[in-house]
């Protein structure tokens, strides 16, 4: 859009401020807390009962005063409309608190302006106080399909002097105006509010309430209703009261939904930026401003969607300094003009919006440039494809579960697990999905970060529907069983390797054959201990898998644990096996442990995430009562597993499958526990001792605060690992971390028994073999202002700079840094299968360790260390 064409539009807004006066912005008293926030899309639409599990597990992340849905992209028969109709007409939400002013309120800002296509109110249940979670009654929301008058659109036009624009981008402009003008009327002036426009556009909605995200699909009896996108939002003010739902999320554009995790410092700045172009906030929330400023961006001035996400999430520092000279060059012109508008603090964003086809849409993830709030970003591609984004991959894996067990074609288990790194010369910090219809009318998901760079998926073939593939016959069914009881007996490294070796060749039904073949056996000679390292070995370890898909892989095997795993004799039966199985049915039968009795398996399911009924509670009370070897599985965002066992643990064990919840092992004493899969937030904070070992990736703050404890992370850290660690914490991270890695780390001297990091930044081949990454750490604070201890980086091409280093130096690799961290790469590799070997090998060619590490240490440690450059 030209400057003239922008600038007719701003003064429109001018005009539209002063016949409303709108009264100057009174600046939030309140700040808010860490909000919950998921969204996905698919191929295919989905019911809105999908977003029921990743809600109701991030009850945490909201305190029930605020919550909220959008979708996009109906099916028009559930709304009672036709393909045309859904397609070519505004969809309009508005929410009445005061019934007795609807036709009041329809005569001045709907029938007066636009021809009503049809309006219905949308149906809920007779009382809201059977819904629980509800704090308040919902509002009634009326629903109606509109467009423009024809005469009231050329008024529009010629007053505003805007014929350059297209009549579909003037009546957009118009119903934000008149959106403007009604909640004004009827929200921002009053006391007492009583109605205002919750969404408007085209195949959108948006539905909140005071109450949780899951409230709103329950009162208004949508369960059922189809969409190719939801997204939803938990809220937690920490101060006041929300009494209405006009202050929850989503919060809606012109054909946009947003929801917004944090809250911004500058505030005061946006909403003076905003004011300047004739934009005046009428709910006074951060989150309002934030989708004020993507419109304008996006509406108004027409700006490339990587523009609008530069403008949000500005690149800084090295990041900048990498960028090429010509993007430099228009991110410094962005920067300078909407420095003002950058929201300052933590925050992350979930926005979905129908683009300008009504029947094309995207769902994008923007983080703040420190990443102070937490998100991942998820790929489950297939015959049906689904992008998802949430604040922890517990919650997608909830969505894609429960979405599997009514549609087989979909995998409960993704392709790719991602975090995004904010400002990042190399993400963008953003990740965006774009449905669009292919040429034969099919809806097909595409992923790219800021730049435009699709995200690169494993490969394997894809198969329609698992559960039907896995009932073929297996062309080696004799043969397997032959092999695996010959293999039986001589233990369970020989098994995995027979798999291994063999499963290359062998098809779905042959791999799922062979998995059930194991846990037979261990029924029928009750040795589930070996059947269980078998499985676990499939389930932790990276391997070839020929053509197929890894993820189906993992499907077939999860599916054969469980299943072992659901015959262990219950607690309360006479057996004589060394496990004991215990879930939230028997949870009263808790006993001690009866001679040969060894290990106490619990089931997940059935018990909160939290609190003192939770199966973390449960743990407590089972070590307390002598039992000293746990397995926990079925994970479904539990949290706290491992805690409050107290010092002197060392004896104690705990394997945990599924998707387990935050703050597992954070403060143990000794104990060794060992996620099978992807950990989550805030693991492992201030350990004083132990051992923890990650067969996957962590999430954000990992290990705040530790003391000590030996940690092993097969997989990648996100964003702030080991602040402020002090005493002598040992780390191996094997992928990299987004960013803060060690900032502030107190941990002595490594040669007197201090703390260090090894990160080797490598990742795994679909062969299972073990790559370098090209950047070993991607941030620009690697071990910031720390004073203590070190991190040995695995550099052999030295890509590192200085100028990703606060208060740190690169220092000579010697021996005795090797001697000190070579008992953990050989622990590491018992673990995980990643040979030191292969670490010191580089291009082919077996280096020696100096020339493969590098090590950064306090800049204090200068003056007695010969530092890189006095080589």
């Amino acid at each position: 859009m030209n400057n003239v064409m922008i600038e007719k539009l701003l003064f429109s807004r001018q005009r539209l401020n002063e016949e409303l006066n709108m009264p100057y912005p009174d600046y939030k008293s309140e700040e808010e807390g860490g909000c919950g926030v998921v969204g996905f899309c698919a191929t295919e639409p989905v019911a809105a009962r999908y977003i029921h599990e990743p809600s109701k597990q991030m009850h945490n992340r909201g305190n029930g005063k605020g919550g909220g849905i959008a979708a996009l992209g109906f099916i028009p028969e559930q709304l009672g409309v036709t393909r045309e109709v859904l397609d070519n007409y505004y969809m309009v939400h508005i929410a009445f608190l005061d019934n007795s002013i609807r036709k009041e309120l329809e005569g001045k800002f709907i029938t007066a302006y636009f021809e009503v296509k049809t309006s219905s109110r949308m149906d809920t249940v007779d009382d809201w106080t059977t819904i629980p979670s509800l704090e308040a009654k919902p509002p009634d929301v009326m629903r109606y399909f509109l467009r423009i008058k024809p005469e009231v659109l050329d008024s529009f036009i010629s007053k505003n002097e805007l014929g350059q624009m297209t009549r579909e981008e003037a009546e957009g402009e118009f119903l934000s105006q008149q959106s403007i003008k009604l909640n004004q009327e009827y929200y921002a002036s009053l006391g007492e509010k009583k109605a205002f426009v919750m969404s408007f556009g085209k195949n959108i909605m948006i539905l909140k309430v005071v109450g949780f995200a899951e409230s709103t699909t329950d009162y208004y009896k949508i369960d059922d209703l189809k969409a190719h996108v939801w997204i939803a939002h938990q809220r937690f003010p920490t101060k006041g009261r929300v009494w209405h739902p006009g202050g929850a999320h989503p919060f809606g554009a012109m054909n946009t939904a947003l929801v917004h995790n944090g809250d911004f410092a500058n505030y005061s700045s946006i909403c003076e930026y905003l004011v300047q172009r004739n934009i005046y906030p009428q709910f006074l929330t951060d989150t309002e401003v934030s989708v004020q400023i993507f419109d304008l961006l996006d509406r108004l001035y027409r700006y490339p969607l990587e523009y609008i996400i530069e403008s949000l999430a500005p690149t800084t520092e090295l990041d900048f300094d990498r960028l090429p000279k010509e993007k430099q060059s228009i991110y410094r012109a962005i920067q300078a003009t909407h420095i003002h508008a950058s929201p300052d603090g933590p925050w992350f964003f979930i926005i979905a919006r129908a683009l300008q086809k009504a029947d094309n849409f995207q769902l994008m993830g923007i983080t703040d440039t420190s990443m102070l709030r937490p998100q991942v970003f998820a790929f489950a591609d297939g015959e049906v494809q689904i992008g998802l984004i949430s604040s922890e991959k517990q919650a997608i894996d909830a969505t894609l579960l429960s979405m599997s067990k009514d549609d087989s074609r979909i995998c409960p288990i993704a392709d790719k697990y991602w975090n995004a790194r904010g400002g990042s010369s190399t993400d963008g910090g953003s990740f965006i999905f774009t449905l669009e219809k292919n040429d034969i009318g099919k809806y097909r998901l595409n992923c790219t970060d800021k730049f435009g760079v699709p995200v690169k998926l494993p490969s394997g073939k894809e198969v329609g529907n698992l559960s039907e593939e896995i009932k073929l016959p297996g062309t080696n069914s004799d043969k397997i069983e032959n092999s695996i009881r010959e293999h039986f007996d001589a233990g369970s490294r020989r098994v995995f390797l027979y798999f291994i070796e063999n499963i290359v060749d062998w098809s779905f039904a042959d791999v799922n054959f062979a998995c059930k073949t194991i846990a037979k056996l261990a029924q029928d000679s009750n040795n589930f201990a070996e059947a269980i390292e078998i499985l676990t070995l499939l389930n932790d370890r990276r391997y070839a898998v020929g053509i197929k898909k890894h993820k189906h892989i993992l499907q077939i095997v999860r599916a054969a644990l469980q299943q072992l795993f659901n015959i262990i004799p219950l607690i309360g039966e006479t057996s004589a096996n060394e496990f004991r199985l215990i879930n939230h049915s028997t949870r009263e039968l808790l006993r001690e442990p009866h001679i040969g009795e060894t290990t106490l398996v619990v089931n997940t399911l059935g018990f909160p995430p939290e609190g003192n009924e939770c199966d973390a509670s449960l743990l407590v009370d089972a070590y307390m009562k002598g039992w000293k070897h746990f397995i926990v599985y079925n994970c479904a965002g539990q949290r706290f597993i491992g805690c409050g066992l107290g010092p002197r643990t060392e004896d104690v064990t705990i394997d945990v499958y599924g998707s387990n919840g935050d703050y597992l092992a954070s403060g143990i004493d000794g104990l060794t526990i060992t996620v099978h899969g992807n950990a989550q937030d805030q693991l492992g904070q201030i350990i004083k001792a132990g051992k923890l070992v990650i067969h996957g990736d962590t999430g954000q703050t990992f290990m705040y605060g530790a003391k000590g404890g030996s940690v092993f992370v097969m997989g990648n850290a996100a964003g702030r690992p080991l602040i402020n660690s002090v005493g002598k914490p040992r780390v191996v991270i094997n992928g990299t971390c987004l960013d803060f890695l060690a900032e502030s780390f107190m941990a002595g001297d490594v040669f007197s028994g201090g703390g260090f990091v090894v990160l080797n930044a490598v990742t795994f081949d679909d062969k299972g073999n073990i790559v370098g990454l090209k950047e070993p750490y991607p941030g620009s604070n690697l071990f910031s202002l720390a004073s203590g201890g070190a991190i040995y980086v695995r550099d052999p091409h030295e890509y590192l700079v200085r100028q990703q280093l606060n208060g740190g130096n690169f220092f000579k690799m010697t021996d005795k840094d090797w001697e000190i961290i070579l008992p953990y790469l050989e622990e590491n590799e018992r673990l995980f299968g990643i040979k030191v070997e292969d670490l010191l090998t580089v291009d082919g060619i077996g280096m020696q360790p100096h020339e493969v590490y590098r090590k950064v240490a306090p800049a204090k440690l200068s003056a007695n260390i010969v530092i890189e450059s006095d080589e």
